[in-house]
């Protein structure tokens, strides 16, 4: 017998009501959880990319101050920071899969929670190769941090708002990247670089701790398994994706470039004719701010140029801001260095948020490869960089820079003309 919604019978040959509406969670996948909160999610990623970046690259603007405390070259100096890269290189996708299990917010937690309990060890370093065991020690924690944040993104907001977002996190890179460098150079200044290496670690825990505040719980990730060879398969899946490989290649064209000046700036403007201070020099990366206002702009220019003729733009700037580098004139090559600082920022903004949407399934293992080849471009850079400079001074590291870029805009023209031949063709 039917009954009504209050539990009375109905009388014979009533027809049944309608089953009520299924919950909003069980209706085509939508999460029940209203819509998600932005701008704390978009602050908490910021905070998020200003702990990281601080962290990884916190020797670089110490490299002048390295060499000559240990009696080493630029390039052995360099092993500081990739060491750190090439071990956050190794260890992303092994600690994607586990973001796949366990959580992208656990992951990200951990990673950093352990990467600044490292921060506080690394100033008591007695030597130089205790200080590069401890930097792979400390970017193989980071690794857990950049696939898993991209893939929180991608999970949590939709594709406009994701873009947006990849921007902002990245913009915290470079507000990071630029603080701990500015940091860095003005305490060594005064008090050595141990000194310099722990005022990092104390920015890095104030980061940590908004991050931590501000962050919501995921709404829609779903566990999955540990199981490491549907993890190989997912990666082979991704690896055979043709846009997929193009955009891992160009970020990690764009940041051997940009690695490879940033590495090398220090060691030419300590010398003549500049003869720059460690903090003078320190405060040349305030320019790193340049690249928050062009990565937060990623989501606008897409839209408007589209995700090629983004890149072709922040590749451009890149290669416009080297030519001015040559010159000997300070004003000049600082403003070299915004163009590419700018280009670089906007190119990889461009490039990271565009795996998130290129990848449908598994896309933390899609963000990790595009890590993985990113940082295996810093390591590159940073080490070619400064070995060219040691022994073909500012114009060799300009042209290994121009080289990469070049190969980078030649894969992106490829795109370009295989787009338009397509779109030729199906019209036809």
């Amino acid at each position: 017998m039917p009954y009504a919604a209050t539990g009375t019978p109905l009388a014979p040959g009533t027809p049944a009501p309608p089953a009520p509406a299924a919950p909003p969670s069980l209706r085509s996948g939508t999460p029940s959880s209203p819509r998600p909160p932005v701008l704390r999610i978009n602050l908490a990623l910021f905070a998020l990319g200003v702990a990281t970046f601080a962290l990884l690259f916190s020797t670089q603007a110490l490299l002048p101050d390295l060499a000559a405390a240990f009696t080493v070259r630029p390039d052995q100096a360099s092993w500081t920071i990739s060491a750190a890269t090439v071990a956050l290189a190794v260890a992303v996708l092994p600690l994607s899969v586990l973001s796949e299990r366990f959580g992208r917010r656990q992951v990200m937690t951990g990673s950093l929670a352990v990467a600044v309990t490292l921060a506080l060890l690394i100033p008591f370093a007695p030597g130089l190769g205790t200080l590069i065991a401890l930097r792979a020690a400390q970017g193989a924690a980071l690794a857990g941090i950049p696939a898993s944040a991209v893939a929180y993104l991608s999970e949590e907001l939709d594709k406009r708002a994701m873009v947006g977002a990849v921007g902002l996190f990245i913009a915290g890179n470079s507000v990071g990247g630029m603080s701990g460098r500015l940091l860095t150079g003005w305490v060594a200044e005064g008090w050595g670089w141990r000194a310099a290496l722990a005022a990092v670690a104390v920015l890095s825990v104030a980061g940590a701790v908004a991050y931590r505040l501000l962050l919501p719980q995921p709404r829609n990730f779903v566990p999955g398994t540990l199981r490491p060879r549907a993890a190989l398969r997912s990666v082979g899946g991704h690896l055979s994706n043709p846009l997929l490989r193009r955009l891992c290649v160009i970020g990690l064209l764009l940041m051997a470039a940009f690695s490879a000046v940033y590495t090398a700036i220090g060691f030419r403007l300590v010398e003549d004719p500049f003869n720059l201070s460690a903090g003078l020099i320190g405060s040349v990366f305030v320019i790193y701010l340049v690249g928050t206002g062009s990565s937060s702009m990623t989501g606008p220019l897409v839209e408007r140029l589209g995700r090629r003729g983004a890149l072709h733009l922040g590749i451009g700037a890149v290669t416009g801001g080297l030519l001015l580098s040559l010159a000997d004139h300070l004003a000049v090559i600082l403003l070299g260095l915004v163009l590419i600082t700018a280009g670089f920022f906007f190119g990889h903004a461009v490039a990271s948020s565009a795996v998130g949407r290129a990848a449908t399934t598994d896309r933390a293992q899609a963000s990790a490869l595009y890590q993985v080849t990113y940082y295996l471009g810093a390591s590159v850079g940073g080490t070619l960089g400064a070995l060219v400079y040691h022994r073909a001074q500012w114009e060799g590291t300009v042209a290994l820079a121009l080289s990469a870029l070049a190969t980078a805009a030649g894969i992106t023209l490829y795109a370009t003309r295989k787009a338009f031949i397509e779109r030729r063709l199906g019209s036809v």
